[in-house]
């Protein structure tokens, strides 16, 4: 067959697949400069509060200038942790189920599959509004730790399953063939043979799950999200405030001191994220294998 396409004089690639190439890159040139952009302008709007002041101060209205967010940032801790309590281990069994032991021709194992898939296209206040209804009001949790945990493990739980899925089903089935051949049972094979291997993809689908947890506002908005707290949470029962939160209350003042202290925690929040993204690469390159 011949390549009807224009080809560039001397070049063995079609004209059309080197303009589509070049416009990958602009495309990419054009992203990385506005983040680029956007990132100088944080770090130069927040670097004269980013000292020790903006983890170890309370917010404070009345003097934006000695004010903090060790309330916020101790929430997001105490928010996140319980998230990856609930939908962890939930989302990992979930997926192991799906791939190990349902009957694809079963129809409540393909309701289930189609299900996640379409949850995790939901926008995420929807699941704001199911966690005021349900969780909150309905189930009587209130305003509290508890029910952000849970509301955010709902948005999550898809791309955890959907993550642990897709590495469990990379583990070859000869792994599989050679564990039942010399006698151990299905789930032996599965404890130590496929999920050992799994490792590394479902960490690195969990942490990227949990990065988009911790950046979420809108939800915890509509939850109830408290933004001025001077105390840090003791407990799932207690009321709450997140990094996203106070962020999004600190841009809506109209002092200027508000906006370099927006500017610190919004850097406080991208170290946390780059952070959990460093570890979840360390991971899936420290225990990768290939087959």
């Amino acid at each position: 067959m011949h390549d009807d396409a224009p080809r560039l004089k001397g070049k063995g690639t079609p004209l059309r697949e080197r303009v589509f190439h070049l416009s990958l890159w602009v495309s990419l040139a054009v992203a990385v400069v506005f983040l680029a952009s956007l990132l100088a302008y944080v770090l130069s709007e927040g670097w004269s509060r980013l000292d020790p002041r903006l983890w170890m101060n309370f917010p404070d209205y009345i003097d934006p200038t000695q004010g903090g967010a060790q309330s916020a940032i101790m929430g997001t801790v105490w928010v996140i942790g319980f998230t990856a309590v609930y939908c962890l281990p939930t989302g990992i069994l979930t997926a192991i189920y799906l791939e190990e032991y349902a009957d694809p021709d079963k129809w409540w194992n393909r309701a289930i599959e189609i299900n996640i898939q379409n949850l995790a296209a939901v926008p995420s206040i929807v699941y704001g509004i199911l966690g005021l209804g349900i969780i909150s009001r309905g189930l009587g949790f209130g305003q509290t730790v508890l029910t952000a945990s849970l509301t955010l493990s709902l948005l999550v739980l898809p791309v955890v399953i959907i993550s642990s899925r897709e590495a469990i089903r990379a583990v070859p089935q000869s792994i599989r063939q050679a564990s039942l051949a010399l006698g151990a049972t299905q789930w032996q094979t599965i404890w130590r043979q496929v999920l050992p291997a799994a490792v590394p993809g479902m960490a690195t689908g969990s942490i990227l799950a949990l990065s988009r947890a911790i950046g979420e506002a809108a939800p915890l908005l509509l939850l109830g999200g408290l933004t001025f707290i001077t105390f840090n949470p003791s407990g799932v029962q207690s009321q709450f405030t997140v990094l996203p939160i106070q962020i999004f209350n600190w841009i809506s003042q109209s002092r200027a001191e508000f906006v370099s202290l927006a500017s610190a925690a919004i850097v406080i929040l991208l170290a946390i994220l780059l952070a959990m993204n460093s570890v979840a690469i360390w991971l899936r390159n420290r225990y990768s294998r290939t087959w």
